[in-house]
C-alpha cells in the first residue's frame, strides 16, 4: 500500500516508521528540509520537500497512486486543505489529524474518512489510566458507544478456571458484554475464544461492553476473589 503523509513532525514521522515496519511504501511531504532528510536517512521513507497543499508537490509525490493519505500538518486549516485536494485527486482513504473540534464537520464534508483528535485521544487515554488502572488498554468505537477492554485474569478471581460459556451464563456478568479475545500467556498469540475456552489464571482477555457497564465488568472479573 502506498501511503502519503503530509507533515514531517513527531506524529507524521512516527507514523511513517510504523507503516514502513508493516511493509507499506511511505512518502512524507514537509516544507522543512531537515524533516525530509530525517525521513529519508533515519526512517527510510521517501520525502518530498515543499508544501503539502501545493498541487505541484502533491502530483510529484504521486498522490494519484496513493492508497491512503494522512493529513498531519501543523494547523487544522492546512489539514482541511490537504483533505480537499486528496479528495479531488481521488485518494480512496483519507485520514486527518485534528486539533480543534470546530473542524470535525468541515473535514468530514471535505472527504476525510477518519478524523483523529490527538488532544482528545491523549486526554481520554490518561483519564482511563487514572480511573481504570487495572485495564491494560481500552479502545473506543462508534464515538464511545462501545468499549473494548484488555484485562488480566487474576490468580484467585472468580472467572479463573471457568469457561467462557459459564461466565456468559452467570447472572452477574453484565448484559450486552462479550469476551472476544483470549491470550493464555504473554508469549502466545491472541485467539478468538469459543464457549468451551477456559480462562487460565494469569491470562489476558478482551471484553467488548458499553461505557455504562465498565465498572460492572471490572468488578465481575476482579471483584469475586476467593482469597487474597
Amino acid at each position: 500500500m502506498y501511503v502519503l503523509i503530509g507533515g514531517g513532525g513527531l506524529v507524521g514521522l512516527s507514523l511513517a516508521q510504523k507503516l514502513l515496519e508493516l511493509g507499506h511504501t511511505v512518502a512524507v511531504i514537509d516544507i522543512d528540509p531537515n524533516a525530509c532528510r530525517y525521513a529519508r536517512e533515519k526512517i527510510g521513507a521517501m520525502a518530498f520537500e515543499g508544501s503539502a497543499v501545493s498541487t505541484e508537490v502533491l502530483l510529484e509525490s504521486g498522490i494519484r497512486k496513493a492508497n491512503s493519505l494522512v493529513a498531519a500538518l501543523r494547523s487544522d486549516a492546512l489539514n482541511l486543505a490537504m483533505v480537499t485536494l486528496a479528495k479531488h485527486y481521488g485518494v480512496p482513504h483519507i485520514i486527518s489529524r485534528m486539533r480543534h473540534p470546530d473542524f470535525t464537520q468541515p473535514l468530514r464534508l471535505a472527504g476525510a474518512n477518519h478524523i483523529i483528535s490527538t488532544v482528545e485521544l491523549g486526554v481520554s487515554t490518561m483519564v482511563n489510566a487514572i480511573e481504570y488502572p487495572q485495564v491494560e488498554s481500552m479502545m473506543h468505537f462508534e464515538q464511545g458507544q462501545i468499549e473494548v477492554l484488555k484485562l488480566a485474569v487474576p490468580k484467585n478471581c472468580y472467572v479463573a478456571g471457568r469457561s467462557v460459556a459459564e461466565i456468559a451464563q452467570d447472572s452477574r456478568f453484565p448484559t450486552g458484554s462479550l469476551i472476544i479475545g483470549y491470550q493464555p500467556h504473554p508469549q502466545d498469540n491472541l485467539m478468538i475464544p469459543n464457549g468451551s475456552t477456559v480462562l487460565e489464571p494469569g491470562s489476558t482477555i478482551l471484553i467488548v461492553t458499553k461505557p455504562g457497564t465498565l465498572h460492572q465488568v471490572i468488578d465481575f472479573i476482579e471483584g469475586y476473589q476467593s482469597c487474597g
